[in-house]
């Protein structure tokens, strides 16, 4: 069976720039995605801090660019490739797919994150009923209608302007006083009439018969309990890291991020990270480009000094 040189395991902007530099390094480079390279620049409208692009660009014009890069130095895709474990057999890893196993002397873990739930009743219940993780996606769907935004961080907020361009109004509910978004985002929704903060707020249900129609919202001050008519809600509370293929071989943080060092390598040997399943104090898609950068020369400078 093909030895590939680096086999990297997810194809957002941390895998393609891996793939990137990896294939300008000559190596023989495989990307498996369990859906279409992009990640979660797919689900994003607009990208206004990427170097280059002052104008701004779509986060599917910029994965496009990205994957044609990639390719012209020879990276090899294959999309809809869950991957469900990896180990190892000596020194090469094993990556198991839905479809079979595939080998590589190194591996880059780039498989980002999914959507953290609420975990309160009635959110598994209406996914694709009014509870969305998505607002490109999904905020077609409520024109003209009443959206809540849960979060309070840059994307929650981001999204709730997104929203403003169908819906009629959105809630933006935060469990602080204060948001935690950067001052610029904050200032725009601010200036938003569509947008309706609700502050001091938790969700403690989803409410509905066939579609969502209410939220129930507890005071974190008061512990008072409130109702409030909603069409839909879109939960953005952060992510969660997809590590639990190679749990057994890295060293997590306790929310499960994987750590490691300057160099992206883990605690195995030739099994580097990189991009928001790595343990780092920002999360863009330039940092996540940077890491797959590094992780992806990391490699190259294991398999030179190991194969001399």
């Amino acid at each position: 069976m093909k030895v590939w040189d680096v086999v990297i395991v997810g194809a957002g902007p941390a895998g393609l720039a891996a793939g990137i530099y990896a294939g300008r390094s000559q190596l023989k480079t495989l990307i498996l995605d369990q859906m279409m390279p992009g990640g979660q620049l797919l689900i994003t409208e607009q990208i206004e801090n990427y170097p280059g692009f002052y104008e701004g660009i779509t986060g599917f014009e910029l994965s496009e660019k990205m994957r044609q890069h990639a390719e012209k130095f020879g990276a090899v895709f294959e999309n809809g490739q869950l991957v469900s474990g990896v180990s190892l057999e000596g020194d090469v890893f094993v990556v198991k797919t839905e479809s079979g196993e595939v080998r590589g002397k190194t591996l880059i873990w780039a498989a980002g994150s999914t959507p953290r739930k609420l975990n309160v009743p009635g959110e598994a219940e209406f996914v694709g009923r009014g509870v969305s993780y998505c607002a490109v996606c999904d905020g077609a769907f409520f024109r003209d209608r009443t959206v809540a935004v849960v979060g309070g961080g840059d994307s929650a907020l981001e999204e709730a302007l997104y929203l403003t361009k169908f819906a009629s109004k959105v809630y933006l509910i935060h469990r602080r006083d204060k948001f935690r978004a950067v001052k610029i985002i904050q200032d725009r929704v601010s200036r938003n009439e569509k947008i309706v903060p609700v502050m001091n707020k938790v969700v403690v249900s989803i409410n509905g018969t066939q579609f969502v129609e209410s939220l129930t919202l507890k005071d974190t001050e008061t512990g008072e309990l409130s109702e409030l008519p909603v069409d839909g809600v879109f939960i953005f509370i952060g992510n969660e890291p997809n590590t639990s293929a190679v749990a057994h071989l890295v060293d997590t943080t306790e929310d499960g991020f994987i750590v490691t060092d300057d160099e992206m390598r883990t605690r195995t040997p030739g099994l580097f990270a990189a991009g928001d399943v790595r343990h780092k104090s920002l999360r863009q898609v330039v940092t996540a480009a940077a890491d797959g950068a590094i992780a992806a020369m990391s490699a190259t400078k294991y398999l030179e000094e190991k194969e001399g």
